[in-house]
């Protein structure tokens, strides 16, 4: 499985809403096993300067490569790019394809 993430910051406030809704366009692209859009609630006190985190989960290469020839990911692109200042992704390779809960004794 692949994981993708993407964080993102936006200069302007004014334009917060606007890159939430173009972000919001990927979770519709039918490659992704999983996408999420979260708003960083900026409780680190070393590093608060992302607005945006997108989360995805993929099968494999193939499937991100397909995700990203979608017109879904190029419409959210034209949308975001002229309103975000930094954008850093990152794709991994896990062998555990699902979320276990964390377990506190």
């Amino acid at each position: 499985m692949i994981r993708h993430i993407v964080f993102f910051t936006v200069p302007d406030r004014a334009d917060l809403d606007e890159v939430r809704a173009g972000l919001s366009i990927l979770t519709e692209n039918p490659h992704a096993r999983l996408i999420e859009i979260g708003t960083n609630l900026k409780t680190d006190p070393l590093g608060s300067e992302v607005d945006f985190v997108v989360y995805g989960e993929f099968d494999d290469e193939a499937a991100l490569a397909a995700y990203k020839a979608h017109p879904l990911y190029q419409a959210s692109i034209d949308r975001v790019r002229p309103l975000r200042e930094m954008r850093i992704a990152a794709d991994y390779e896990t062998e555990r394809a699902t979320r276990t809960p964390l377990q506190v004794s």
